[in-house]
Formats: structure tokens, C-alpha cells, sequence
């Protein structure tokens, strides 16, 4: 029988983590699953807490909260990874922050009970990993659903500023807010494909997965392990024009529009030749003013617990 590490930010989802804690263990214990569960206590605990889990010969270590205490999982289990510590150690994720889109990306139910019975079940599959290096960690970031820079990760910054709204609401409001905080793009270079792109850009999004924010689909038809980024590069425009392109993203229909670039990667260069590069991982804060941003995707790194109806790449 696998043993799965649960680690919970309590402080998630406007304290919904630590909310749900009684629930979580009981549907787990109903379903028979070996299980320890540990709360985070300090940012990045989350990382620490998966390494030492891969150490200690867990085979399924569990992100509860949101994408935040996703991605510092997805951090801790990649360096066990590089240190040789996991060879068989999967990730599990249960939606219990705001946007959840890792969970949504694997194919998890945002319903926990639902999601605890994916868990025990037990099927997995490989999903590739996204590293950048630059910003606040020169030695790189792992991330399994996004980078964002620009726009989006301004958005994301001002939705963490919120004390009462939540979800996707809190989104929607940072996103309106940053029309007015933020429209006036960098000139940046962007190197990819063995081309580079000189541009005034105001978002520049590489996504493994296909949403932000809860409600915002930026590359509608990405697959999380194709080897590939699917970028949804958005050139500079004026608020009110701003105003009328949001509304595309709830479902995906940007492209096509004038100012919407798209393509895909598997490695790119983005440089900031004037102003500077806001960026976030998985809707953590990466910089608030780089200058260059090195991104490598890593086919096929990581095993995840997801319901039986996502394909089985093992």
C-alpha cells in the first residue's frame, strides 16, 4: 500500500486550508489510505516538507491548498529528483486556494471527496515541467502550470493584496485594477525557435497548462505533456482596448485579434531592452523588475495522481 504525505497550507484560499483539515482526514481514513499530514508554517515550508517526503520513501506527496503550495511541491520533489531521492515518487494536489489551476490542469475535482477517492485510486501519468532561471532565483524555479510577465503577473500581485475576496472574483477585480496600474508595456526581445521577436509587450505568457486565475484561459488548447509551451503574447494597447480583450480570455477566443500573438517552445529567451520584466511562477512572485528570464521545458519529469480519465502516459 502507497503512503502519502499530505502537506496543507492552512493559510490558504483566505484560510479555507486549514478549513478543511477535519474533512480531509476523514474522507481518507473511510477510504483506507496510509497517510501523515503535516501543515505548513513559513513560505516555501511546502518545498521542504515534499523533499524531505521523497527522503523518507513516501510515494505520493499531496499539495492541499492552491497553486502557490502546488508549485513549492513541485519544487521540492524536482530537486529530491536532482538529488536522486525520488525515483518513484508521484504528486497529488486537492484544490483548497483561489485560482487552483494545477489541480485543474491534472484533471483533479475541485469537490474534496471526489478528490481524495482520485488519490486513493492511484492513477498516474508524466507531465512535463517548465525551469526558469532569473528574477529572484538565479539558480531557477521550477513550475508545472505557468510563467506569466507583464499584465498577468501584475494581476496576480494585486489579487494577493486582497483581504475579502477570494477565487476567481479576486481576479477578475485585480485584472480591472491593473488597467490602470499597468498598460504601459516594456520593449522587450524574445528568442525562440531560432528567431528573435523585438516587441513593445504587454503580457508575455508561457503556459504548460491552459488557465490563470481560475477564469482565465490563456492557451485554451495546451496539453501538459506534449513537450512543448504553448506562449499567448499579448503587444501593447490602450486601456480602453484592454477592456474589451479581458472578456476573450474567460473562454479562450483572443486569438485571432490583432494584438495577440501565439506559438509554441520547448526554450525561450524574453530580455527587457527598456522598462522592466514583472513576472510570476504558478502566480508566485518570480520578480517585480527583471531584466532577463531564461525558460526550459522538461519533458515528461513528474508523475501525478489524477482521476483515471486523464490519459495514462506511464
Amino acid at each position: 500500500m502507497s503512503r502519502y504525505k499530505i502537506i496543507v497550507n492552512p493559510i490558504s484560499g483566505r484560510g479555507n486550508g486549514a478549513r478543511i483539515i477535519p474533512a480531509l482526514q476523514a474522507h481518507l481514513q473511510e477510504l483506507g489510505v496510509d497517510f501523515d499530514l503535516a501543515r505548513t508554517e513559513r513560505p516555501f515550508h511546502a518545498a521542504e516538507l515534499a523533499q524531505q517526503a521523497a527522503a523518507d520513501g513516501f510515494e505520493v506527496v499531496v499539495a492541499v491548498g492552491g497553486d502557490g503550495t502546488a508549485n513549492e511541491v513541485v519544487n521540492g520533489l524536482m530537486q529530491a529528483k536532482q538529488n536522486g531521492r525520488a525515483p518513484s515518487v508521484a504528486m497529488g494536489v486537492l484544490a483548497a486556494g483561489r485560482g487552483n489551476d494545477f489541480a485543474h490542469n491534472v484533471g483533479m475535482p475541485s469537490d474534496l471527496r471526489a478528490g481524495c477517492q482520485a488519490l486513493a485510486a492511484g492513477h498516474r501519468k508524466k507531465i512535463d515541467i517548465g525551469h526558469v532561471s532569473g528574477g529572484l532565483f538565479p539558480d531557477g524555479r521550477y513550475f508545472g502550470n505557468s510563467l506569466g510577465i507583464g499584465f498577468d503577473a501584475v494581476v496576480g500581485f494585486e489579487a494577493a493584496k486582497m483581504t475579502r475576496l477570494t477565487g476567481f472574483v479576486s481576479y477578475l477585480v485585480a485584472a480591472l485594477k491593473t488597467i490602470f496600474l499597468y498598460y504601459q508595456a516594456p520593449q522587450v526581445e524574445i528568442e525562440a525557435n531560432g528567431e528573435t521577436m523585438a516587441l513593445s509587450a504587454l503580457m508575455i505568457s508561457i503556459m504548460n497548462g491552459r488557465r490563470q486565475g481560475g477564469i482565465f484561459f490563456m492557451a485554451p488548447e495546451s496539453e501538459n505533456d506534449d513537450g512543448l509551451f504553448d506562449l499567448c503574447i499579448a503587444e501593447n494597447a490602450s486601456k480602453a482596448r484592454i477592456f474589451t480583450l479581458i472578456p476573450r480570455f474567460f473562454n479562450g477566443s483572443q486569438f485571432g485579434q490583432k494584438e495577440i500573438r501565439f506559438g509554441q517552445t520547448d526554450h525561450l529567451l524574453v530580455t527587457a531592452v527598456q522598462g522592466v520584466l514583472p513576472a510570476h511562477v504558478d502566480g508566485e512572485t518570480l520578480c517585480e523588475d527583471g531584466v532577463k528570464l531564461e525558460v526550459r521545458l522538461l519533458p515528461r519529469q513528474l508523475d501525478v495522481v489524477c482521476p483515471q480519465n486523464q490519459p495514462d502516459d506511464s
